[in-house]
């Protein structure tokens, strides 16, 4: 399924699940993306930054989008295809589209740093792909270093018809939706979804926003699916109970060096994958790590089941 600017709801983030050796685990692979269509999750993004897509061979990353498509049930693939060069990103997408992915999605490279830069990085990236690929903005300022204005994305939207979403992963960042919002309220900007990242630390507030959802990890993905329904439906109460019955782990699991190693350790418990393994270099958990780990989760447990394992 094509990904639209009227794209909406949770799209997690997919880990790369790996064996000890550091091959990739392709079993828990099918069963992850089994486990995402289960839930309801509206799709799925593959290859991202928590996905450790650097670290794959190419063949590996074309078998990840294989699994996802035939796993997902029509739902749209975003693949991320973020390189250091247009040739790689364009032989990337291409490979992806004709698999059957929905879009791409493309993050700028470390060293830009004025708005022109950035603007025209997106357009020849998408002259690189191609016209007919949806691509999705990602605006990662904390880990990318490239800091994007809402003015910037504005003209990053309006020059290129094919972007199709901006995955907002600002922080603080609530003002840059709300300002987004004002310009689609004013005719300036043209309505593309905004999904928010981060991995869901702020999502109660984004969706208030104007947030579409999520396209982040989280161990637990059906909470995010839970806020996103809950403050759709103007529940707001309770979209915040349940989310802060989750902060503490969600709070956990952002720590920078650790949080894909946290994720992979719960999500293994959850028996979603096989191992927590990460393919070299990758931090893991200490013994302490673990056992606060275990704690969160048996506090949480008090308040949502999902969380006794």
């Amino acid at each position: 399924m094509p990904l639209t600017p009227e794209a909406s709801g949770v799209f997690p983030i997919a880990p790369t699940p790996f064996n000890p050796d550091g091959s990739v685990d392709w079993t828990s692979a099918d069963r992850l993306f089994e486990f995402y269509h289960g839930i309801g999750s509206d799709g799925v993004t593959v290859l991202g930054i928590m996905g450790e897509a650097p670290k794959l061979e190419p063949e590996e990353s074309i078998g990840l989008v294989k699994r996802a498509v035939a796993k997902m049930g029509a739902k749209p693939i975003i693949v991320g295809v973020s390189a250091p060069g247009f040739a790689a990103m364009r032989s990337l997408a291409r490979q992806v589209m004709d698999l059957g992915a929905g879009g791409v999605m493309i993050a700028p490279p470390t060293n830009l740093r004025t708005d022109d830069q950035i603007t025209g990085y997106y357009a020849q990236a998408v002259e690189a792909i191609g016209t007919d690929i949806p691509f999705v903005i990602q605006d990662y300022p904390l880990t990318l270093s490239v800091v994007m204005t809402p003015a910037v994305i504005r003209k990053i939207i309006q020059d290129n018809p094919s972007c199709v979403m901006l995955k907002h992963e600002d922080w603080p960042g609530l003002e840059k939706i709300s300002t987004l919002r004002k310009f689609e309220a004013d005719g300036s900007l043209r309505r593309v979804a905004i999904l928010t990242g981060n991995g869901g630390l702020f999502l109660d507030f984004e969706m208030e926003r104007g947030a579409d959802g999520a396209n982040t990890g989280y161990a637990f993905p059906e909470l995010l699916i839970d806020v996103v329904k809950a403050s759709k439906a103007g529940r707001r109460d309770e979209a915040h109970d349940i989310f802060d019955a989750h902060l503490p782990l969600l709070r956990y699991e952002q720590q920078q060096g650790v949080g894909l190693a946290v994720r992979k350790y719960v999500m293994m418990k959850r028996g979603i994958l096989s191992h927590d393994a990460q393919r070299k270099p990758g931090p893991g958990l200490t013994a302490a790590a673990k056992a606060e780990v275990d704690y969160l989760l048996g506090r949480l447990a008090k308040h949502d089941p999902r969380a006794k394992i």
